[in-house]
Order: C-alpha cells, then sequence, then structure tokens
C-alpha cells in the first residue's frame, strides 16, 4: 500500500468513495488498480457528472465522506470549477470529471493496462436495473 493519510485499507477506502459518487447519481464509475503497474498510489477512481453542480456534489460527497472516516483532509483540486475534481487520499485518487471534460481528456486509455477492480452491483440499487446493469457489464474483476 501506498503512503497514505487513511486509515482505511485502500481496497476499502476506493469502494467506499465509489458508492459514496454512485449514491450522487456520477456517471460510469470504474476503479483501475494503478499500483499493480508501479503507479503513486493504489487506485484511481474515475467517475462523472452530467453538470458542475453535480460534479461538485459528487466530490464533497467523497470529501466529507473522508473526514467522518477519520481520514483527515484528503488533498483537493478544480473543486470551484466543478469541471475536474482531483481528491487525493494518498492510496486512492479520485478524479470527478464533467462528462464532457471526461471525454475529452480520456484517462481511461492511458491505463487500459492496468486491472480493474469491480464495483458491486448493489451500489447502484437507487440508481435502477438500466445503471447496475451497465456498470456490472464494464466491470471485469471484483
Amino acid at each position: 500500500m501506498k503512503n497514505t493519510q487513511a486509515s482505511l485499507p485502500s481496497t476499502e477506502l476506493v469502494l467506499t468513495c465509489a458508492r459514496a459518487a454512485i449514491d450522487k447519481k456520477a456517471n460510469h464509475s470504474l476503479i483501475y488498480e494503478v499500483g499493480k503497474l508501479g503507479a503513486f498510489t493504489d487506485y484511481f477512481l474515475i467517475t462523472s457528472g452530467a453538470s458542475d453542480r453535480q460534479v461538485r456534489a459528487i466530490a464533497d460527497a467523497i470529501h466529507r465522506l473522508g473526514r467522518e472516516k477519520g481520514m483527515g483532509h484528503p488533498k483537493m483540486e478544480g473543486f470551484d470549477e466543478g469541471r475536474w475534481v482531483l481528491i487525493d487520499f494518498g492510496s486512492v485518487v479520485i478524479h470527478v470529471f464533467h462528462d464532457d471534460i471526461r471525454e475529452f481528456y480520456d484517462l481511461e486509455s492511458l491505463w487500459t493496462d492496468a486491472p480493474r477492480l469491480g464495483i458491486p452491483a448493489e451500489y447502484y440499487a437507487s440508481q435502477g436495473a438500466t445503471s447496475a446493469a451497465s456498470s456490472s457489464s464494464s466491470s471485469s474483476r471484483a
């Protein structure tokens, strides 16, 4: 595990952050195990929202969750603009994009060799069957 301020194991932390994002109706959340490729962190969570307001709501929920779980205050960049918010817990780095910005930068293409961590289907229960089905089919590993 990479150096971190979090008290949770990195796998539990990234899944907890994914759930917080999904609870705010985040779009197409993906978890990459980049630590296995020698990256500076264990996991990337990449997710997005349809508006600046939604991006900020997702980022705020994840940031608040960090404080509630006793992980201190993670570093956060880009919140005011609401286009691409980076949240750094040390062992987990979260990218919350506006949908258009996510498509433009296409970070996923940089990490095609990284194994993916599956997000449990029950995280999507509040979003309905369509989101759960699309996420389950895109998650390759648990």
